[in-house]
């Protein structure tokens, strides 16, 4: 059992199912990582964590966003997450 609630793609409505197509589209997925799942309990902190990966991650720079990835990847290892 879960001990923290998420919004499944089945029950999100309004601005949180805009945010989950979003991040599909974005992402080139077919699903909503739990994280930001688990985020859509307050919509307006979903919208403002998503808001910064794209931001941070999906916006042209000096790094491709595959390298960024590569980056938070190494970076949680390092860390010890187990995400």
């Amino acid at each position: 059992m879960s001990s923290v609630k998420m919004i499944d793609e089945v029950e999100a409505t309004g601005e949180t199912k805009s945010i989950y197509e979003d991040i599909r589209t974005t992402l080139d997925v077919d699903f909503v990582p739990n994280m930001y799942k688990a985020m859509a309990v307050k919509p307006d902190f979903l919208e403002a964590n998503w808001n910064r990966v794209k931001a941070v991650m999906q916006t042209p720079g000096k790094l491709d966003a595959l390298t960024k990835e590569i980056i938070a990847v190494a970076v949680s290892a390092v860390m010890g997450c187990r995400y």
